[in-house]
């Protein structure tokens, strides 16, 4: 471990450096409460079958109620659930990724406006193909990390993570410079994860499953139901997403005939997980970037195509690129009582010297593969250098943890053309 040289930082440097809105740093813990279940935070086409299946822990996303722990600890909790994904197949409910359709004459430039990558020429988004993408405001910060599917040469849907990407299209578009709407649909995702899900949805008749390219598109019918399935999910796994056309009406016919057709593979219930995404490097919008994080600081430049003639934020994303960025997201590890279960707190990142806080950890866990707790942190761009020793301040711990920093992804398990391709290729919602 590599300790920073004392002219590289300035130790008492601020880690809420450069924000308008501070990240609440006060260490409040994770106490036990109920969440009152009403009217205001809207509930799935599968929020049922979620809790047939048991929901033990659940938090809001996107203004619906989102499953985020089903295993109990006797089936070994979120580390349960970690195993059965990457042995076995799961399914999700994340139907609080809410599709937004663009349609019109005008989609495809529209589309181009909203997001950071190229859309059109050669670079254009084929139909039948999805994309990880960027949308970024005038300031350059991330609006939203959606996937967004081409379903036709005039219709895309931007899969969202949590935040409003209709109201943000619908004020980009108010006045109606592109002809194309901006509506949410009745459709809602499940996801099936892990190494058995081809096996599975071959099965279950969905025909060349295992030709599917990674983020290519297949529509078709599934026990009757009107779908659209692509390969993709968040999580370092092999997997699937089934977008489920006139969902209000057909959850409970895919639900059940999904659970029936796993049976032989010994399909379970979860949710989304901690461990198999933060190994994967794919960040969770909210946790590890947000409004007042621009692409360049937490491993997305590749996202920016500062060479295509205008989008949302280009200018200040152009300005970014020439002076740099003063904190960027880094992969840490250290050892010391195991993480179990999301942390509750921005965790302060010591400087190892004086103890003074240099940024805070976003996103933790530990991980049975790596054989530590890993987590991403942002720091400033003087510590972000693999290698470096740092201090990491756990509420639950009497003194600091010892920490590395370290490049990411942690881990990829080989899957073939499902790999993704950088740090930080989110497949859907968390």
């Amino acid at each position: 471990m590599t300790v920073i040289p004392q002219t590289t930082a300035n130790p008492d440097q601020d880690a809420n450096a450069g924000r308008a809105v501070p990240v609440n740093l006060r260490q409040s813990g994770a106490p036990r409460v109920d969440a009152m279940i009403d009217t205001r935070v809207r509930k799935s086409p599968f929020w049922h079958k979620s809790v047939e299946h048991g929901v033990r822990t659940a938090t809001v996303y996107n203004r619906m109620y989102h499953p985020r722990l089903y295993f109990s600890p006797d089936e070994g909790g979120v580390l349960g659930e970690y195993e059965h994904l990457s042995r076995h197949v799961t399914l999700w409910n994340v139907a609080v990724q809410r599709q937004i359709r663009i349609k019109g004459p005008d989609a495809t430039a529209f589309i181009d406006l909203l997001v950071t990558r190229a859309m059109t020429g050669e670079r254009e988004l084929a139909p039948g193909k999805a994309r990880y993408v960027i949308l970024c405001n005038q300031d350059g910060g991330i609006v939203n990390d959606p996937i967004l599917l081409r379903i036709a040469e005039d219709e895309y849907w931007l899969s969202i993570s949590d935040s409003d990407v209709a109201l943000w299209a619908q004020g980009v578009n108010a006045d109606g410079r592109f002809d194309a709407t901006v509506r949410e649909l009745d459709v809602a995702p499940v996801q099936i994860q892990g190494p058995d899900s081809a096996a599975l949805l071959a099965d279950a008749g969905v025909r060349d499953v295992h030709a599917l390219k990674f983020f290519n598109l297949k529509q078709t019918t599934l026990f009757g139901c009107d779908v659209v399935i692509s390969k993709t999910g968040f999580s370092g796994e092999e997997g699937f997403e089934i977008y489920l056309r006139n969902a209000t009406r057909d959850a409970d016919t895919l639900w059940d005939n999904l659970m029936d057709a796993g049976k032989p593979y010994g399909l379970r219930v979860i949710a989304p997980n901690q461990i198999s995404r933060i190994e994967s490097g794919i960040l969770s919008y909210g946790q590890d970037m947000d409004l007042e994080t621009t692409p360049f600081e937490v491993g997305l430049d590749w996202q920016v195509d500062l060479d295509k003639p205008d989008f949302i934020g280009k200018r200040a994303l152009e300005r970014i690129a020439r002076e740099g960025v003063s904190h960027k997201l880094v992969g840490l590890t250290f050892g010391g009582r195991q993480i179990t279960w999301a942390n509750a707190d921005f965790w302060p990142v010591l400087d190892p010297r004086t103890e003074a806080g240099i940024g805070f950890v976003t996103s933790a866990i530990h991980s049975p593969r790596i054989g530590r707790n890993i987590a991403l942190a942002r720091v400033p761009v003087a510590y972000a250098a693999p290698g470096l020793g740092v201090l990491v301040r756990d509420p639950a711990s009497v003194e600091p943890r010892n920490a590395e920093t370290c490049a990411t992804p942690f881990f990829l398990p080989p899957r073939g053309l499902n790999r993704p391709v950088a740090t930080g290729e989110r497949s859907a919602a968390h």
